[in-house]
């Protein structure tokens, strides 16, 4: 087994007798097919989620015994799936967690964790407190050379550490979901902090933005560390060859773990600095080849996993160590924007003349490349964020959470504490009340048969969203719906007609499963009352005079 104190001792399998976690993997494109591969191999693999009808179709060939789901509400219900591995894309990754922990599932998901550190640390927090493991795919902790690695450190091997650097280039894969820094520089900033063993006082990044206005190609980031230590990172996907390489530079040795390099990925330096007539002068040596283990590292990284959900260790990868991966990229991307230049041949929007604002001027939050129309009204300590617009006559309420690449309006109304995550088009039609929850690229329509060449704003249906709603990642909602109180819409559901309070609604067409409490657990009821287990609110099921059918209702 991979032992996660760093020992670099692995078998082959599971042991013949050991107890097999059965694990769902959720989402199966580039990398997630990988994941499906290992746990396959594993004899753990249950249950695949993807979205992608075609590749549905392609995973039921390829493994006819394992379950093919497209909807993320069946792997949460299935209470034979005891984990699930997240491989969507990093704007889902904290919506999707946490969905799993509050289910009860042991999680692995890959990098990042999810986008901002409050985030992060909810749930931290919350994988704490419901006893589930969090465990995030920092691959390179998992790579046999990195491993050998922090033991010469530790060791002594290399002598005072005094600098590492590290390049991740590469033509491609170009992602518009986020950028550069958020897609490559995480594996790097990982294995810098641990093999540190402290977290930097200084960040400075700079990059620039060439296939897409807002989004970083190709960035250069410097840590500075409280022990005199400096590390940079150089990561881009605007590269004539692919390179992965760390150097180490420390008194005594230098080390260069090159992944591209088939053989001898880790070599030793002998190089001393002599000197002279007080002038240095180098004397180098020959490189020296580290013997290292050989195993797959996602291998390793999800045997590790599954060896952590049966025995209830904690990762080497946990969620501790993602919120210290996510703290750096985050100063990283804020170091990023303040310093990157802004268009001067083209009329200023009004959300440039707000960023040109002190912000002790405003009440609310703007990012420079969002756009904000005139005539709208925006609350006190709402925040809007990367390539957003936000359309005439709209209005905002207060302490807002406004993600990237939003479209809110023209004339839409939007409650205070309403929190929208990225690639959600709030029409005009729609009204959400205040604590409405948007997942990630979920989707509202306004009007119920749209042609491109019949104009048909006049039958404009009109959607709304009542006080405390979440709405799942991917879930659709058909115009004309009204979305009742503290319900909640799974993941990837189409609704199609009027979703009761309280309700749990999934799949296509959305059906009521169950209900849940205002704080999002789900009720189990007894005679038609229910307790909330974790906030201790009393509901009681009663008839509703006009269905007929059971509704949900807080006792007072």
């Amino acid at each position: 087994m991979l032992q996660a104190e760093g020992k670099t001792i692995i078998d082959n399998d599971m042991k013949k007798d050991q107890p097999i976690p059965r694990v769902a993997v959720v989402g199966s494109g580039y990398w997630g097919q990988n994941l499906v591969r290992n746990f396959q191999d594993l004899r753990a693999l249950v249950a695949i989620c993807d979205t992608d009808e075609g590749q549905r179709r392609a995973l039921k060939e390829q493994y006819p015994t394992c379950q093919i789901l497209n909807s993320y509400a069946e792997v949460l219900s299935d209470d034979t799936i005891e984990a699930v591995a997240i491989a969507t894309p990093a704007e889902t990754h904290g919506d999707l967690v946490r969905e799993a922990l509050l289910a009860g599932k042991d999680v692995y998901v890959e990098k990042p964790l999810c986008l901002d550190v409050p985030t992060g640390e909810a749930l931290v927090a919350l994988a704490r407190e419901k006893n589930r493991i969090l465990m995030v795919g920092h691959l390179l902790w998992y790579h046999p050379a990195v491993l050998k690695l922090k033991e010469l450190i530790e060791t002594g091997e290399l002598g005072r550490i005094r600098y590492i650097y590290s390049n991740r280039l590469n033509l491609g894969k170009i992602r518009r979901e986020e950028n550069i820094l958020w897609s490559f520089a995480p594996h790097d900033i990982s294995v810098i902090l641990g093999l540190l063993g402290e977290m930097p006082d200084v960040v400075q990044s700079q990059g620039g933005n060439y296939l897409h206005q807002q989004i970083a190609d190709v960035t250069v980031s410097l840590l500075s560390f409280p022990s005199g230590i400096k590390a940079h990172i150089f990561v881009s996907w605007l590269h004539p060859f692919k390179e992965q390489k760390m150097v180490v530079v420390g008194d005594r040795k230098m080390a260069v773990f090159n992944d591209v390099e088939p053989k001898d990925k880790l070599l030793l330096y002998p190089h001393s600095i002599e000197w002279k007539n007080q002038i240095p002068v180098a004397s180098k040596a020959q490189a020296e080849p580290v013997l290292i283990d050989s195993w797959e590292p996602l291998r390793a990284e999800c045997l590790h996993f599954l060896e952590c959900v049966e025995s209830r260790r904690r990762p080497r990868t946990d969620g501790e160590e993602a919120l210290r991966v996510l703290t750096v990229l985050q100063q990283c991307q804020r170091s990023l924007e303040s310093q990157a230049p802004r268009q001067t041949d083209a009329p200023p929007s009004v959300a440039t003349a707000y960023a040109a604002t002190a912000s002790s001027a405003r009440p609310f939050f703007v990012h420079q490349s969002a756009f904000i129309d005139e005539d709208v009204e925006i609350g006190e300590g709402t925040k809007i964020w990367h390539v957003s617009h936000i359309l005439k006559n709209s209005r905002i309420g207060k302490k807002c959470n406004i993600g990237q690449n939003v479209v809110i309006g023209p004339n839409a109304s939007v409650g205070d504490n309403v929190k929208i995550q990225n690639n959600v088009s709030v029409y005009e039609g729609v009204t959400l009340e205040d604590g409405v929850f948007c997942g990630p690229s979920m989707v509202f329509t306004n009007i119920i048969n749209p042609r491109s060449e019949v104009p048909r704003m006049h039958e404009l249906k009109r959607t709304l969203v009542r006080r405390g709603a979440s709405l799942g990642a991917n879930c659709t909602i058909v115009c004309g719906t009204t979305i009742g109180q503290y319900a909640f819409v799974g993941a990837g559901a189409v609704v199609t007609k009027d979703v009761p309070d309280y309700s749990l609604v999934v799949g296509t067409p959305a059906r009521v499963v169950g209900w849940v409490c205002s704080c999002g657990e789900k009720l189990k009821f007894i005679d038609d009352a229910a307790t909330c287990a974790a906030c201790g609110k009393q509901y009681r099921q009663v008839e509703d005079s006009e269905t007929k059918r059971k509704i949900v209702r807080e006792t007072l």
